[in-house]
């Protein structure tokens, strides 16, 4: 049975090192828990008492932890992006907030949040390529290099990330912080 210590934590807003602090157990002893190591006893009630939640609640059900098609809906929602500007990141959003289920929303909001840092940081590019285009009288549109690149990038992500979520239920490609 895997567990869902990482999911609630992130939901309270806790780091690792708050949550070691209020169940009185080491930052490495979470850490372990959080990969897969398998809780018992004074732990695993230290661990449910400092998430305020029954120990039971600390474990998906098999069923539980593959259901994870809303999660895959959203980050595929996100190749609209390639056709619709700025779609990589509404339909996401859109999905992810009529989102019920609490495992597929935090999923669908890890999606959004890199899918808006890829769109403002292809956007400043695609703004800034002209002026280095002119700078170094470069006869070749160097914005198409940032296209080809931008796509290449979301498909990967897109596709790494699908393939991960059909796997274990989780992502992949994500960032440490979450914008959302």
């Amino acid at each position: 049975m895997k567990n869902k210590v990482k999911i609630l934590r992130e939901q309270k807003n806790l780091t690792q090192a708050e949550l070691a602090e209020n169940s009185g157990l080491s930052l490495r002893t979470i850490q372990r828990i959080e990969s897969g190591s398998v809780m018992k006893g004074f732990t695993l009630k230290a661990v449910a008492k400092a998430l305020h939640t029954e120990p039971e609640e600390l474990f998906f059900n098999e069923e539980k932890s593959m259901n994870v098609d809303r999660a895959k809906l959203i980050n595929f929602s996100a190749l609209c992006g390639l056709i619709i500007p700025f779609g990589g990141v509404i339909f996401p959003l859109i999905l992810t907030l009529k989102t019920k289920d609490e495992t597929n929303k935090l999923l669908g909001k890890e999606i959004v949040s890199f899918q808006i840092v890829l769109a403002v940081f292809t956007s400043v590019l695609l703004m800034v390529t002209p002026f280095v285009q002119k700078s170094l009288s470069i006869k070749f549109p160097l914005f198409i290099v940032v296209l080809v690149l931008f796509i290449s990038i979301k498909l990967l992500v897109i596709l790494k990330n699908g393939v991960s979520l059909g796997k274990n239920g989780s992502l992949v490609i994500r960032l440490k912080n979450s914008v959302l």
